[in-house]
């Protein structure tokens, strides 16, 4: 060495160093949510008996990245296309904390539903055999691993009237009919459906957009006792592609 002495690096006070640190990390936590994963809760019955009131979910968003879209049998979280919540389960979280938290993705946040893909675009949906399944483009589906039918009738039943014939599609391009696995008590796109005879009724309000996707359920998080990643049934694999 030549003599001279090392120029000390200058050090941030310690309460300059914290709110460094903080704005890193809130920095990191805006950036996994708008890109990566992001925190939701099951808001009602209709996903039973998979996943129940009040369950703490994950999100992942990389599999739609680049153009990507759901698929047949994803669980997604949606944004309510309109008039599909009640006002109470619209509104987000109301304590300050918890709005902060719901913004950078550690908290759920209101308005969203959670329900499966059933079709896509250019399905064809119909309700049901003489098994009570549900049919896509010809295929049934074998749900009973995953769907409660507690009417005993049929996988699809209308919750405005409990029908068990009908049908729907082809679904328009960009768009995705979605259902609660607790199939009698969800507000999902068979309750939207038209009904025979009933001329209020707008068509179309049962399919969701996809823009209004925000990602695919991949892991149940609490309660801690009934932690488990969240997989895509093998009998979605079966349905062939539409014509």
């Amino acid at each position: 060495m030549s003599g001279r002495k090392r120029s000390k690096r200058k050090q941030l006070p310690l309460w300059q160093e914290t709110i460094l640190l903080l704005a890193v990390a809130l920095v990191l936590a805006i950036v996994i949510k708008t890109f990566f994963v992001q925190a939701f809760y099951i808001p009602s019955e209709s996903m039973e008996p998979g996943l129940i009131l009040n369950d703490r979910i994950l999100i992942q968003k990389v599999s739609y990245w680049g153009g990507g879209e759901p698929e047949r049998g994803d669980v997604v979280v949606f944004k309510d296309p309109g008039g599909w919540l009640p006002p109470s389960e619209s509104a987000g979280p109301t304590n300050p904390v918890a709005k902060v938290m719901a913004k950078i993705g550690l908290y759920p946040t209101g308005g969203h539903l959670v329900k499966r893909v059933i079709g896509v675009a250019g399905d064809t949906i119909v309700c049901c055999d003489d098994k009570g399944r549900l049919s896509v483009n010809g295929e049934p589906l074998d749900e009973k691993s995953f769907v409660r039918r507690d009417t005993g009738k049929c996988d699809g039943p209308m919750p405005n009237n409990g029908s068990c014939e009908w049908r729907t599609g082809p679904i328009p391009e960009g768009h995705i009919f979605v259902m609660g696995d607790n199939r009698s008590h969800s507000a999902d796109s068979s309750a939207k459906m038209c009904p025979d005879n009933v001329t209020e009724c707008v068509p179309g309000d049962e399919f969701v957009p996809v823009d209004l996707v925000v990602g695919k359920v991949f892991v149940l998080l609490w309660p801690a006792d009934r932690f488990r990643w969240n997989t895509r049934p093998d009998t979605f694999e079966d349905v062939p592609d539409r014509s």
